[in-house]
């Protein structure tokens, strides 16, 4: 009696723990800023990956952000902050997660947990009628280059001056920082720089209003690297529930539809 009763109160604990661990992403209680909504740090100045449409945000991550929201029963709603601010806001409870055209890299790890949800790189824009046609990065030694502040290529292209440029005879490259990437743009239109390093996305964005201007002199990418979404550390309860819903969307193709629009490579399982 007592040893069917043990067994009977064991086989009750483990139905429960797979009830537990069967449990969907809707029904996870995750700590957010906000109990009503996913609040989502983006500077929305990024197009295509984020831009004002009229009042409406819209470009590859408010939609990856929707997808998400949508299958853990919330809303998204948008929190407009400087690129250079955005993990400094997660930290403060701005914004529950930051969704920004955001790469992966070991200085952010530090201050914040990630999510990766794509792969993309850099690709080089010049003027239609410049002298100049670089392919590649060491093809921009003597050149003026024009990024926007904030992002990882202002050390990988100083490393570069100084390691290959400068080590090989070669003039350095000569770096200027811009709040917004349309800054740069619009600076390389004005010849106050004479190169924009830009992420593809936004580098063929930028090509096609400039009505002819600008063109992509980098036949590949340079500077490959994975995009992912920061989450503030030790929010493991939301890190999760993001993580499902990532599954989900890729389970139902709409990740896979949304990766094909915008051009981007996805993240494999």
């Amino acid at each position: 009696m007592d040893m069917t009763f043990k067994t009977l109160q064991k086989r009750s604990l483990q139905l429960m723990g797979l009830s537990v661990a069967a449990m969907s992403v809707h029904s996870l209680a995750a700590p957010l800023v906000n109990s009503d909504n996913l609040s989502v740090g983006i500077e929305v100045a990024y197009p295509p990956f984020e831009s004002y449409q009229g009042d409406k945000v819209v470009g590859f991550d408010p939609e990856l952000a929707t997808l998400l929201a949508n299958k853990m029963d919330i809303k998204p709603h948008y929190l407009d902050t400087k690129f250079t601010s955005l993990i400094l806001g997660l930290q403060s409870n701005k914004f529950d997660v930051v969704i920004s055209g955001m790469y992966i890299l070991p200085d952010r790890l530090k201050k914040a947990d990630a999510i990766p949800y794509a792969k993309t790189g850099a690709l080089i824009l010049t003027l239609k009628d410049a002298k100049y046609s670089p392919k590649t990065e060491k093809g921009l030694c003597g050149l003026h280059v024009g990024l926007q502040q904030g992002t990882t290529w202002v050390q990988s292209l100083t490393k570069l001056s100084d390691s290959y440029c400068v080590a090989n005879g070669k003039k350095p490259i000569s770096i200027s920082e811009f709040p917004t990437a349309p800054e740069v743009s619009q600076a390389l239109m004005s010849r106050n720089i004479d190169v924009q390093v830009e992420i593809a996305g936004a580098a063929h964005m930028f090509a096609e209003r400039s009505r002819g201007r600008l063109v992509i002199s980098s036949p590949d990418l340079i500077y490959p690297q994975i995009m992912g979404m920061y989450l503030k550390k030790g929010n493991t309860e939301l890190k999760h529930k993001l993580e499902v819903a990532m599954a989900e969307i890729k389970a139902d193709g709409s990740y896979q539809s949304l990766i094909k629009k915008y051009d981007l490579s996805p993240i494999e399982n």
